[in-house]
């Protein structure tokens, strides 16, 4: 396989892709920036700006000025999102799900971009940063007032947090059982760009691993996984998956 060019090695890929019934595709924050929004653990990333300590929820319940600050972020900080579109990586997985009996997307991506892509039923892990919720009622919250340093909700008055998953919090349970079967039940499992660090979201392909999937790693640099991967594409998934997808549908 080492002796294989990129090429060769998407074609391979694509063949496996083609004759499977159900494929997983997870991804993670290398898919995003290629659309420009910046990762956390690379060097300049967001925990080179900010605390993750400060990026707790038992903080952000706890001290008004953390409150603050994650608005900050999340609204119109460094990691602000709303000017980002999708890329080709991502119209060419929403396309994939067309072409394929069976196909899960699972991301750890809180950006939205999947679906603004054309992609559907996506398995949002790590949860949506545009969905704000009420920390009390655990609805979604459609009538904040973003104006505010760190806003309560207009109808209990309770804390309206950013929708997406903190440190010390578990994964939403329809998430995880979703992310879990699918990971359990597929012929492949395509791990695109995620640095394989977080966990649960990490053990994913392990598992899918030990009940005999194809574990296909498509990133940038290698992970932790490459070394248990069938196959590991290094390169950008913005150039690597449209090949793909033109492979599986010649």
């Amino acid at each position: 396989m080492a002796s294989n060019t990129l090429e060769q090695q998407i074609e391979e890929v694509a063949d496996l892709v083609a004759r499977s019934d159900k494929i997983i595709v997870f991804t993670g924050a290398g898919v995003s920036t290629e659309s420009g929004i910046p990762d956390f653990r690379s060097p300049g990333g967001i925990w080179t700006k900010y605390d993750p300590d400060d990026f707790t929820i038992q903080k952000f319940l706890s001290d008004s000025s953390v409150r603050k600050k994650h608005w900050q972020l999340m609204t119109d900080g460094d990691f602000k999102m709303t000017d980002a579109d999708p890329n080709p990586g991502h119209y060419a997985i929403a396309k994939l799900a067309a072409v394929v009996p069976k196909l899960t997307l699972v991301t750890q991506n809180v950006d939205g971009l999947h679906q603004r892509a054309g992609s559907t039923g996506v398995v949002e892990f790590h949860g949506n940063l545009f969905e704000d919720r009420c920390f009390v009622e655990g609805r979604v919250a459609t009538d904040v007032d973003h104006s505010q340093p760190a806003p309560c909700c207009t109808t209990c008055g309770g804390y309206i947090r950013p929708g997406v998953v903190w440190f010390g919090e578990a994964i939403p349970r329809g998430a995880l059982e979703a992310a879990t079967t699918a990971a359990g039940n597929c012929d492949v499992f395509l791990s695109i760009g995620t640095s394989s660090l977080v966990w649960p979201a990490a053990g994913l392909a392990g598992s899918a691993l030990e009940r005999g999937a194809t574990v296909v790693e498509i990133n940038l640099e290698p992970t932790p996984n490459s070394g248990q991967s069938h196959h590991c594409l290094q390169g950008k998934s913005g150039e690597i998956l449209p090949e793909l997808l033109n492979c599986v549908t010649v």
